[in-house]
């Protein structure tokens, strides 16, 4: 889907206690849309105002956070942005975390999904397009580390449009999302509706079976989540029998989830014309009288209440990642092209020679 820049001004609305629920929870949250290129940073202001900062990558896909370093998938590129700002630190008087742009590998056009950093700081993405997960090479677009065992092959055909990636709680792979288990070019089109499966990564285990366009599994507690969203629901996986229990009802098509204290951070999107239409989410939004929206929402996992929002209620119809930032209060992030990316430098002024090892 081709990026479209934006010919309005951003229109988004907050639930009242957003800016207190995330200075109660320490933390913060960014995420992506596509759609429109754009990496989003929310944060609470010291006045108790929700900060919204926004900066454009081609393509803004997958997220993955490690203190301090934001991880992003661009369109041909995987992004690390490193907090430079000190502790106690703040940049334009009140954000206590500036992330910077300071390396971008080139993958290709690969349709990057889904980021996860271990933590070892090795980085492994679901490279959609080619139908495994991969990690990045010094010498080639990427190195493939896994695929699903009915994948004869590895091509430039998204064949059963793998999506999504859970990781332990030391980042590594886990299990993985896929809209079907098609093994031709674009087979998982003919799949949407009840083809989804959740796969274990160390054995190859069809963990659950019959999502529509499923995304985003994550583990928490123990206990793993996923978004059916081609029905619009998040839902809890019992991983030995595979039996779905449905948390909550979403006013929208589903992708991202990012799970801190007991809550489930997600986002929704308008439902495009093509592979998003003709799923049971739309029956499910006609019975209870509802539209579609766009926005991130806040999901208590005990309730399925959604307790918080943010909503777009301008040109942004579609959102794709989301992931949670502890301990960062209210973050900004530089883009990788203007004037202020140029002149914002930063240096350890530690002189330490080349024969003697950093500390």
């Amino acid at each position: 889907m081709a990026t479209t820049a934006p010919t309005s001004p951003l229109d988004v609305a907050a639930s009242r206690g957003l800016a207190r629920w995330l200075s109660s929870n320490q933390m913060s949250f960014a995420f992506s849309s596509y759609q429109t290129g754009q990496l989003f940073l929310v944060g609470a202001q010291p006045g108790g105002a929700v900060s919204i900062n926004q900066q454009y990558f081609q393509r803004a896909m997958g997220l993955a956070y490690r203190p301090g370093r934001l991880y992003l998938a661009s369109q041909f590129q995987l992004w690390r942005l490193e907090n430079i700002l000190r502790p106690g630190e703040t940049a334009n008087q009140f954000y206590d975390a500036l992330f910077v742009p300071q390396n971008a590998q080139t993958l290709g056009d690969i349709d990057v999904h889904e980021v996860a950093a271990d933590d070892n700081g090795r980085v492994v993405f679901v490279n959609t397009s080619f139908s495994c997960l991969a990690t990045p090479d010094v010498r080639h677009s990427f190195r493939p580390v896994w695929k699903p065992k009915f994948i004869t092959r590895l091509a430039n055909e998204d064949r059963c449009h793998l999506n999504g990636l859970a990781t332990g709680p030391d980042g590594a792979p886990k299990y993985v999302s896929a809209v079907s288990r098609s093994d031709i070019v674009n087979g998982w089109r003919e799949r949407r509706g009840d083809g989804g499966v959740i796969i274990d990564v160390a054995d190859d285990r069809i963990v659950t079976q019959g999502l529509s366009m499923p995304h985003s599994p994550r583990l928490h507690e123990g206990a793993l989540y996923v978004l059916d969203s081609g029905r619009g629901f998040l839902a809890r996986v019992d991983i030995a029998t595979g039996e779905r229990t449905d948390i909550a009802f979403c006013p929208g098509f589903l992708r991202g989830m990012s799970i801190h204290a007991g809550h489930a951070l997600v986002t929704v999107s308008k439902p495009r014309e093509g592979s998003f239409t003709g799923l049971p989410i739309d029956e499910e939004l006609k019975s209870r009288d509802a539209e579609a929206w766009c926005g991130v929402l806040v999901i208590d996992l005990a309730t399925g209440d959604i307790v918080e929002w943010l909503r777009f209620n301008s040109f942004i119809d579609e959102l794709f990642d989301v992931v949670v930032m502890p301990g960062v209060r209210c973050p900004m992030a530089l883009g990788p092209a203007g004037a202020e990316i140029q002149q914002t430098i930063s240096f350890d002024p530690a002189i330490v020679p080349l024969d003697r090892p950093e500390a």
